[in-house]
């Protein structure tokens, strides 16, 4: 255990990639795709005892609140943190970092999203662990990336300079961020071997980031210098929080950072972020057929079929579908519409959104 690391969770998503099975009040993070737990319950187990529970911080939404409060029994009550309006990741970074802060100035802090799978937990614990050293003693900012297993024009990317580690996990100095590329870019960054996948997942020291957020976003970082000092903090962050910038962290701070290293990650890593990537880890039937539950096929490939209930679903005739069933409503869709079924959420009944 890493004597002053803290973990921040973001879980505020909304996740309607993931309709009908997920609603605005159960999105992505709190669903029970891969296993009997949410994903917000796996992100925090997958901690282990790197990080205490008194350490673990998880940001989430009013409406999403309850839910999250209920996944998360084993965490202070105190750090289950609503807030009071979207407003990206650098405002809910600088929330993380004055709720730390107010514990422990030379903290080093971690931002994970709650949506991600991982399965190998002990080489994510041990990655964990070496970028709070690495941010520790450098002084910079740290993010994970990802080697590419295809040319994904769907994330951003950073491109590696020299490593400045020995041993595993290899850790590089950052030349630049990446927006998503087009295809033709993605695929010369997958050839050109030193670009890695943007995760979303950050390491460094408290005054660290509070150096960036003072020179690049210094609305932010006054937002947190008065949450820190703040003798009612929910009352500051009721009024406050929502009158923050709308920005990204990537965009306000990362980007723009004095210094930033990139760990290469040792464990795997899925973002999950279709029912597509769902159906990787889904039990196969034949046909190249995938579903959670009891199915029968005939003449049908490559459909992707998932009962909340565990109904038994038939398919004759059919190739390339995504069937999901939750007893009150009913997706059927093309599996090349998989991105666009969060366009149809605003049209269904707002009961079931």
């Amino acid at each position: 255990m890493a004597p002053n690391l803290y973990v921040l969770i973001l879980a505020g998503g909304s996740g309607e990639r993931f309709w009908p099975y997920s609603r605005r009040a159960r999105p992505k993070q709190l669903l029970k795709l891969f296993s009997d737990h949410t994903m917000l319950e796996e992100t925090i187990a997958r901690l282990g005892t790197a990080v205490p529970p008194e350490r673990v911080f998880v940001l989430t939404n009013r409406e999403q609140e309850a839910a999250v409060r209920a996944a998360c029994p084993g965490l202070p009550a105190e750090n289950i943190v609503a807030e009071p309006a979207k407003r990206d990741t650098a405002p809910a970074v600088a929330l993380g970092v004055g709720l730390i802060l107010r514990r422990d100035p030379h903290a080093v802090m971690a931002v994970l999203p709650a949506d991600h799978l991982i399965k190998d937990t002990e080489t994510f614990r041990r990655d964990l662990l070496a970028g709070a050293r690495a941010a520790a003693d450098s002084g910079a900012l740290l993010t994970i990336g990802i080697k590419p297993t295809w040319a994904c024009p769907g994330f951003g990317y950073i491109e590696q300079g020299h490593r400045v580690s020995e041993g595993e996990p290899a850790i590089y100095e950052v030349k630049r961020f990446r927006e998503k590329p087009d295809a033709a870019l993605a695929e010369s960054f997958l050839k050109q071997g030193n670009f890695r996948w943007n995760a979303g997942m950050f390491i460094w020291s408290i005054p660290a980031i509070m150096g960036e957020l003072t020179k690049h976003a210094p609305e932010l970082a006054a937002f947190v210098s008065r949450l820190r000092t703040a003798d009612d903090p929910t009352a500051l962050l009721e009024a406050e929080f929502p009158r923050l910038p709308k920005i990204s962290v990537d965009y306000a701070i990362m980007e723009k950072a004095a210094r930033v290293l990139e760990l290469e990650a040792g464990f795997d890593w899925d973002d999950v972020g279709s029912w597509v990537a769902v159906a990787k880890y889904l039990p196969a039937h034949e046909g190249g057929n995938a579903a959670n539950g009891p199915l029968t096929t005939q003449d049908a490939a490559h459909n992707i079929v998932f009962s909340s209930g565990k109904k038994h679903i038939a398919l004759v005739g059919v190739q390339d579908l995504i069937v999901i069933d939750t007893g009150d409503a009913l997706l059927v869709c093309h599996r090349s519409e998989a991105e666009n079924i969060k366009k149809i959420v605003p049209a269904i009944p707002e009961a079931l959104q």
